[in-house]
């Protein structure tokens, strides 16, 4: 059974921030001031990179239990490139990230082939890391004007 999540964007008067909402909780995006924002919050590309991050943490959390998996502590390092001359306009080429890389570090006791194999299924089961491997169909349900 599928279950539908939401979401609002709604641009800000300053700048470039933009009010996000889902369920009730907000998250001011922006850009950095030498991309035309007033750097009060973080872009949409480093939202992607804690999306992932947060994602993952969870993952781990979740199932550390079922996989017999013990951590004091779980944290990831995320780390993405794109070229923002896509994004602006000014070469030909893709505007989204071209790699992300991550590295899944705990504070555990547990041998390192249990701790790669835990990483493995947390990489296996994060929604956020699916939808970035493997794409998701972006549809335009429509245009309002108000």
């Amino acid at each position: 059974m599928l279950t539908t999540f939401k979401a609002t964007a709604k641009k800000l008067p300053d700048g470039l921030q933009v009010e996000t909402n889902s369920r009730g909780f907000k998250i001011i995006i922006d850009e950095p001031e030498d991309m035309g924002g007033t750097n009060v919050g973080m872009n949409p590309v480093e939202v992607l990179l804690c999306a992932l991050g947060a994602c993952q943490s969870i993952v781990a959390a979740a199932f550390a239990d079922a996989n017999d998996f013990n951590y004091e502590e779980f944290y990831v390092e995320l780390e993405g490139d794109l070229d923002p001359d896509g994004f602006m306009g000014f070469a030909d080429v893709r505007s989204g990230f071209q790699e992300i890389r991550f590295v899944m570090n705990f504070k555990t006791n547990e041998s390192q082939e249990k701790a790669e194999a835990f990483a493995d299924f947390i990489e296996k089961t994060c929604p956020v890391g699916d939808c970035l491997a493997n794409g998701v169909k972006l549809v335009k349900a429509g245009v309002v004007r108000h």
